[in-house]
């Protein structure tokens, strides 16, 4: 079995970006990643203004901490003042910019109005709450460098220096379906022996989450013939397929089989718990192939397994140039797990009010509840207990959904 660091580097050797690019307004661009360096065409701020509300001054004026000034003029944000006598003050709001011969900002709580003057109670710095050009960003400076996913803070830079729109790489195509002659959906009658199928809204979410263009080829019958059916039919016009179940070695998991007879299988089992069946190879088509990564079928098991390898994968598909692994934080346990296993394993966990690890009791493959009541992930490294108060590897689901 690979170790989860052995994997996760083969994924990822293994990505490419997706070819295309199109472009599309900036209001439209969350989430998606950019294809080209955006570089800014001014300077932010376009001219030196003021931080705060007060009064535009000499600083030599100021000099003895308590000046009596005429207010010469009123300078509200978006208008452009009259250049500053020497011995005058001007009252001016945040943003707006400094006028010529001004070289201080007193703030208003510094300062006494007195009719057509004003007492400035300080004696500023020059310079003092002044905002200068390109003091946040030169003109010509790359703001965005390729490969950034787009958040809203991102696309607030963008819009700053006047970028309507980007060009960024197309959406990830995915196409997914599920194994398993158990499976039922929601609003069916559960015959005997039959589960809802969780599994379908877990990944569909999550690969909502990252921006991909799904295609659900729903619940496919326990058979070598209709698993390579649909495996040739979601190989066209995909980037990627997703499977859940049929990959372990029993007489009805078909999957294994299936993609090594119409594609190729590159790895197959991990030494990660829950998760250890999981498979990534490729499915031929006619223009080439389509990456598979088939996933185990018990639901925590699923989730995780997303979590840990699909979804960095994903972000290298989808031409992410940062690094994908997620931060790990040190917290303290406070909880024991005496019997340590010899593969690594991924413990639900959620943070209590001491700001320690509380372990959820139960951490079966199959308790979709546990990652439902926890906030993230202890990844805990193999034959390794774990005694209350050890510091531990936190992963905030947080980290691993982004």
């Amino acid at each position: 079995m690979l170790s989860v660091r052995e994997a996760l580097d083969f994924l990822l050797s293994a990505a490419r970006p997706v070819e295309g690019i199109e472009t599309i307004p900036t209001l439209e661009a969350n989430g998606r990643v950019l294809a080209q360096d955006q570089a800014s065409t001014l300077n932010v701020p376009s001219a030196d203004n003021t931080q705060m509300d007060g009064y535009a001054v000499r600083a030599a004026d100021c000099a003895s901490g308590s000046a009596r000034l005429h207010i010469a003029q009123r300078i509200p944000a978006g208008h452009v003042g009259q250049p500053l006598a020497s011995g005058s003050a001007a009252r001016i709001f945040t943003g707006a910019l400094i006028p010529e011969g001004a070289d201080a900002v007193v703030m208003q709580e510094q300062c006494e109005a007195d009719g057509e003057h004003v007492i400035v109670k300080h004696a500023p710095r020059p310079g003092e709450w002044i905002r200068r050009t390109g003091e946040d960003i030169v003109a010509g400076s790359v703001i965005l460098p390729a490969g950034t996913r787009l958040r809203a803070q991102e696309l607030g830079l963008a819009a700053s220096v006047g970028l309507a729109s980007l060009p960024v790489r197309r959406r990830v195509r995915v196409a997914v379906f599920f194994t398993g002659d158990e499976l039922a959906m929601p609003g069916e009658p559960l015959a005997p022996g039959a589960i809802y199928n969780s599994n379908r809204f877990t990944l569909r979410g999550l690969l909502q989450n990252f921006g991909c263009e799904i295609s659900d080829f729903g619940i496919v019958p326990d058979s070598l013939d209709a698993t390579r059916s649909t495996l040739r039919e979601a190989a066209r016009g995909h980037d990627l397929i997703i499977t859940s179940g049929g990959v372990s070695v029993g007489e009805e998991d078909h999957i294994k089989p299936a993609v090594e007879a119409e594609g190729r299988l590159n790895m197959w089992q991990i030494a990660v718990k829950p998760g250890k069946p999981l498979a990534f190879g490729e499915v031929r088509r006619e223009d080439g192939s389509a990456f598979f990564l088939g996933l185990p079928g018990n639901p925590v098991s699923s989730f995780i397994t997303f979590l840990l390898f699909v979804r960095p994968f994903l972000l290298r598909l989808q031409g992410v140039s940062r690094p994908v692994e997620p931060r790990t934080y040190p917290m303290r346990a406070d909880f024991d797990w005496p019997k340590a296993d010899r593969r690594n394993e991924f413990l639900r966990a959620g943070i209590n009010a001491e700001g320690g690890l509380d372990l959820f009791p139960n951490q079966g493959s199959g308790v979709l509840t546990s990652t439902v009541w926890g906030e993230g992930l202890i990844d805990n490294p193999p034959g390794h207990p774990i005694a209350k108060g050890d510091t531990v590897r936190f992963i905030p689901f947080a980290e691993l959904q982004h």
